[in-house]
């Protein structure tokens, strides 16, 4: 029994050296993350300076309502994020998955919004190239063209956590993650966050500063 207590107790630690790593690693790659975004950020800032005008008048076409409900999904969907973590420590497994998949539709949800959204500009011609642009002022051309980058990006961000949450999914089925091993589940959430973070960014800058 003590040899037993023993090889418990070596790999009891090795998880923990391994959840530290695991959990310094998602905070660097979040940072490296948010560098990018941060220079987006800096590169919109610079041409609105340059083209203030131009970009309040843009960004009166784009759609206040769909923006709305896409960060009001976002931030729900950050919500059950948390709430499933905090549900898998409390053991109840069920709960959490049932949580896990609202946030994966609320992931969904917002896709096929930013899907309509897009349809709808593009149909109207306004995209880069678009029969609409060639008409346009520089500084619209230029806000178009940040807002399809920026928000596509962000999308694809949005595409890759539904799938990291997805696995995560799996994994508390097949009860690889529990309550005393929550640590990938944690790491889903940090990144989900970010993504939403970014959005509470990206809304009023190209949603609501007119």
């Amino acid at each position: 029994m003590d040899n037993e207590s023993v090889m418990e107790n070596k790999h009891t630690e090795h998880i923990h050296r391994d959840d530290v790593g695991s959990k310094m690693g998602m905070w660097l790659f979040l940072f490296t993350e948010l560098i990018l975004f941060g220079g987006m950020f800096i590169l919109y800032a610079g041409y609105r300076f340059m083209y203030a005008d131009s970009f309040r008048v843009a960004a009166m076409r784009l759609d206040t309502v769909v923006g709305t409900v896409n960060t009001i999904l976002l931030l729900t969907s950050s919500l059950t994020a948390v709430l499933s973590l905090a549900a898998i420590q409390k053991k109840q497994k069920l709960f959490s998955m049932y949580l896990l998949v609202f946030t994966i539709v609320c992931g969904g949800a917002f896709l096929i919004n930013k899907y309509f959204e897009w349809s709808t500009k593009i149909h109207h011609g306004f995209y880069p190239r678009g029969p609409e642009m060639a008409d346009l002022p520089d500084g619209e051309v230029v806000f178009y063209g940040l807002y399809y980058v920026m928000t596509g990006l962000h999308a694809l961000h949005v595409i890759v956590g539904m799938v990291f949450l997805t696995f995560m999914l799996v994994f508390v089925y097949k009860e690889k993650i529990t309550f005393d091993n929550s640590q990938k589940l944690e790491n889903a959430g940090l990144y989900w966050h970010l993504v939403d973070i970014i959005w509470i960014f990206l809304f009023p800058l190209f949603y609501l500063i007119h």
